[in-house]
């Protein structure tokens, strides 16, 4: 900027170089205006349209799909949590009743692997518990419904310390009844 300019705009330049700000006024003025009316914000619109699409599911008003009795593994639910171990490695998936996966983690995502000794057993069940539990709730889910696919599954070690970890992370591993209205 070219010293005309500078003196122009206000800046003044000292005798050390360094330009300063010069003030128009040292007197503060506040302009005060009206009260504005806040009593039309109150007012619900007759027509209100929620765009949740999962607010039926946390009310617990949502339908859950229960002509599925004969089949195996059952789908009486809106979110359920598989555990899946391999020889490898270790997944977990939270997935809708249609089958489509909502949020995932697994001992093959190398921010997971990392920090294991091992990317299976019972230390990377646990971990990925953790790692599971703060990815639903980040994605806002609270309830899944989580039941060992195979029921003499359920007594392992690594199962047991998923599920732990699952609950102490803050999710709740079963979903509430339907409320019929």
């Amino acid at each position: 900027m070219a010293r005309g300019t500078a003196r122009d705009a206000g800046c003044a330049p000292t005798p050390n170089g360094v330009k300063g700000l010069r003030f128009a006024s040292t007197t503060a003025s506040f302009k005060t205006e009206t009260e504005v009316d806040t009593s039309e914000n109150e007012i619900v619109a007759p027509d209100f349209t929620n765009r949740n699409p999962r607010n039926l599911e946390q009310l617990a008003l949502a339908r859950k799909e229960r002509g599925w009795k004969t089949t195996w593994p059952k789908r009486e639910f809106w979110h359920r949590l598989r555990l899946e171990r391999t020889q490898h490695y270790v997944e977990a998936f939270v997935e809708r009743c249609n089958g489509d996966v909502v949020v995932s983690a697994s001992t093959r995502e190398w921010a997971i692997k990392r920090h294991l000794y091992s990317p299976k057993g019972v230390s990377a069940c646990k971990n990925l518990g953790r790692v599971m539990a703060q990815r639903c709730l980040e994605a806002g889910i609270n309830f899944v419904n989580f039941k060992a696919v195979i029921p003499w599954e359920y007594r392992c070690d690594s199962i047991q310390e998923f599920q732990k970890a699952m609950e102490e992370g803050g999710v709740v591993l079963r979903e509430p009844r339907r409320i019929y209205q």
